[in-house]
């Protein structure tokens, strides 16, 4: 069974860091590719950051030159590395990825970017 467990959310000041981790089991990890979503109150879930199983990253263009995302294939883990965090990032983020045409997500973790 696939499970997807995110972790390493919390609040922080505009300006500060966080960095998420998703923990993968259930998949041969290292051949799928891994996302990041997130879902702020009263608006759609959107892609912030998406890593291939060959290292390739893309991102939104709200969250380029200051969240990275990376992978441990040896660790079954996925990282979003957060900075330079502005109010507007506030929002449950989700962990993501496709086997055989269907999705799992993991439960979220809320990040919240206020004084």
């Amino acid at each position: 069974q696939v499970q997807l467990v995110e972790s390493g959310g919390g609040l922080v000041q505009p300006g500060g860091s966080l960095r998420l981790s998703c923990a993968a089991s259930g998949i041969t990890f290292s051949i799928y590719a891994m996302a990041w979503y997130r879902q702020a109150p009263g608006k759609q879930r959107e892609l912030v950051a998406s890593v291939t199983s060959g290292g390739s990253r893309n991102y939104v263009d709200s969250v380029k030159c200051r969240f990275t995302v990376s992978r441990d294939n040896a660790k079954n883990l996925v990282y979003l590395q957060m900075n330079s965090l502005k109010p507007e990032d506030t929002a449950v983020y989700y962990c993501k990825t496709e086997r055989f045409g269907i999705s799992y997500w993991g439960q979220g973790t809320q990040v919240t970017v206020s004084t």
